[in-house]
């Protein structure tokens, strides 16, 4: 009788402690405030960059798991207080605008000298990601990332070769930033 009064006990605490450890991820609310390039990066390239890393910014957004979307919400502008307690109502731990400024951007094409009749389009883009507490306006957090993309093309390069070499880079480094990203925010922080 003792023997499975323990194992029903083990069961119930080992169900108790693996429920705690797995404990929900915090959510937060992420404003895109702009997205800008630094004068290092040429003004063409910078053009075309920041459109294809905006929208990817836009999309990783709308589809991380931690990130939730707000509808209603205080103006936290002018609305500081109101703001605070709308985002713990709707049980968002932070929320913060975030400006991403594209570091590096450039594109070139390159012959294969193992195929003749191929060549290569090499993008490369690196991004980095700053976060302010709203409605303090504190620093968040930083997040760098950076992709280089290789497509092989034949000698004739269409219009779609080159969008889908920037639009995988872009996809790449928003990706590699959001990870940084998430990995400061899932640090505990202290209490002040």
């Amino acid at each position: 009788m003792l023997r499975p009064l323990l194992l029903v006990l083990a069961t119930v605490v080992l169900a108790f402690t693996s429920s705690a450890d797995a404990a929900p991820k915090k959510k937060y609310y992420f404003e895109l405030a702009a997205v800008t390039a630094k004068p290092e990066v040429k003004a063409d390239v910078a053009k075309s960059a920041t459109t294809r890393v905006e929208a990817q910014v836009k999309k990783a957004f709308a589809a991380h798991a931690q990130l939730v979307k707000l509808e209603g919400q205080p103006d936290w502008r002018t609305s500081t207080e109101p703001y605070r307690k709308f985002l713990k109502k709707k049980g968002v731990a932070s929320a913060y605008l975030v400006t991403v400024e594209l570091t590096d951007a450039s594109m070139e094409v390159v012959p294969m000298e193992d195929k003749p009749s191929s060549q290569r389009i090499v993008v490369r883009i690196g991004i980095h990601m700053l976060g302010e507490s709203i409605p303090a306006r504190t620093m968040g957090f930083t997040g760098d990332g950076s992709a280089t993309i290789k497509v092989e093309v034949g000698k004739k390069i269409r219009d779609a070769d080159y969008e889908y070499a920037w639009a995988q880079a872009a996809e790449a480094a928003v990706a590699d930033a959001m990870v940084t990203v998430f990995k400061q925010l899932a640090i505990p922080q202290k209490k002040q």
